[in-house]
């Protein structure tokens, strides 16, 4: 028997605290209730995860399902690697923190980031040089139209950067109940050369790292740059990093010498978001109850109060900007509900 509550606020369930309604709220803890809902034929439906990816510009109307099936199980394993199957209402942090806890290599440069499990192949997460999909196996889901289960394997999935199938030719069509990741127990391949870790775990005195140092650097270096969503409404990096063309990206330089750039293959490179936000002079900005952070111009912020509408038409300004300073579109990472 599934539990509906109406005219629900959303404030306590998106990291930008957002008070909007949804005018039907649903808890799904497992694929019975799931099924009973599909069963009824409800309509419209939205899925919500952690909420920590989402800008909501307005009341949800019709039924909002809320992802909250849980569980991490052990299926299969050999000497060197295990497959962990994940409930995916789980939230992603702990889970991370589950896997280095058992000594688990894979995930440890992705600590800290928040939302749920679910939501993870959905963006394709990642951070600090790696991104989910690297560990990635498989996600159980369930077709919201028919109730027809379905096993999706990585090469089906579609995964780009923050991008996957689930986001585009899939969209809303797919509730995802459980993922399946493929984790190291032993000859971990650790990733230091991103941002900065090496440097973080050289400073706090550790000559032979392992995954639970480079995890401790990890949420080290994420909490001195970027705002806690329990002291500040935020979801993150509010833009994708644009890949742009060399040709571009030198012309620009010319301009701008101390433009970055990361090498993305022989034709086009990846110049940070925030770098150009920050040049458009977006960073530390204030617009009554809204803004952009003050020490990451990539963060869009709710400082109290806020709406999502005006959120959203701060970050249209930012992107005009950008664009006509910059010659270059930047797109939001965060979902527009």
């Amino acid at each position: 028997m599934i539990l509906l509550e109406h005219n629900i606020s959303l404030k306590s369930l998106n990291t930008f605290a957002i008070d909007v309604n949804a005018e039907n709220l649903i808890a799904i803890y497992h694929e019975a209730g799931l099924f009973e809902v599909i069963a009824k034929k409800l309509c419209p439906i939205r899925i919500l995860g952690g909420g920590s990816n989402i800008l909501l510009t307005g009341d949800l109307v019709g039924y909002t399902l809320k992802n909250e099936i849980k569980g991490i199980e052990i299926i299969d394993e050999d000497e060197n690697q295990i497959m962990i199957k994940v409930g995916a209402g789980e939230k992603w942090h702990q889970f991370v923190m589950w896997s280095i806890s058992h000594n688990l290599g894979g995930i440890e440069n992705l600590s800290l980031i928040p939302g749920s499990v679910g939501a993870a192949p959905m963006q394709n997460i990642g951070a600090y040089g790696v991104e989910q999909e690297s560990v990635f196996h498989s996600l159980n889901a369930v077709h919201m139209a028919n109730g027809e289960k379905k096993l999706f394997f990585k090469d089906e999935c579609n995964f780009g950067y923050r991008e996957s199938i689930f986001k585009k030719e899939l969209k809303d069509q797919y509730f995802i109940t459980h993922v399946n990741y493929i984790l190291r127990k032993k000859d971990h391949s650790l990733q230091l050369d991103y941002g900065a870790i090496r440097d973080t775990i050289l400073k706090n005195g550790i000559e032979s790292p392992d995954v639970q140092n480079i995890s401790d650097a990890v949420i080290e270096i994420r909490k001195s740059k970027l705002p806690d969503p329990n002291l500040i409404g935020n979801a993150g990096s509010f833009f994708k990093n644009p890949v742009i063309q060399k040709t571009l990206y030198h012309s620009l330089k010319n301009i701008h010498p101390e433009i970055p750039c990361y090498p993305i293959s022989e034709t086009t490179v990846k110049v940070p978001a925030g770098w150009l936000i920050e040049k458009s002079g977006f960073k530390g900005k204030t617009f009554n109850k809204i803004g952009v952070h003050k020490d990451q111009a990539l963060v869009l912020v709710n400082y109290g109060g806020g709406c999502g509408k005006d959120i959203l038409d701060l970050a249209f300004e930012i992107k005009k900007v950008v664009k006509d300073k910059f010659k270059i579109d930047i797109e939001p990472e965060v979902n527009i509900w």
